[in-house]
């Protein structure tokens, strides 16, 4: 028999082989830390990289003390393994190694035209 007042939500950890999801029935008021302690995560992986777990409901960051609703999913999302910046540095200058276009090429009167900002 489920109580009337409880609701559930989804805890959710995507590895990169495999996805390991969970129902979990709360009541009114119960927080991400708490779905998390009830959902046994930290027994089914106790070597999760990190000293905090990072967690978010669909997508968007949460804290521990976030309030859950029914329906909600909470996601546990793995550490980065690399910096953001410095890859987008590296792919920047990837690109301008390996430019094929000129960098004089003549430049597009329509856009301009277009724009207003060519003088007739």
């Amino acid at each position: 028999m489920t109580d009337l007042n409880s609701f559930s939500i989804q805890v959710v950890y995507a590895q990169p082989d495999s996805v390991w999801d969970v129902t979990v029935r709360l009541w009114p008021g119960a927080t991400a830390a708490q779905a998390l302690e009830a959902s046994h995560f930290a027994s089914d992986f106790p070597n999760y990289p990190g000293a905090a777990v990072l967690m978010g409901i669909y997508g968007q960051v949460c804290t521990p003390e976030h309030v859950l609703v029914d329906g909600d999913r909470l996601e546990i999302y793995r550490p980065l393994t690399f910096d953001p910046t410095e890859s987008r540095q590296r792919r920047a200058l990837h690109r301008q190694a390996f430019m094929t276009k000129s960098k004089h090429r003549p430049k597009r009167r329509k856009a301009k035209a277009a724009a207003g900002i060519l003088d007739p």
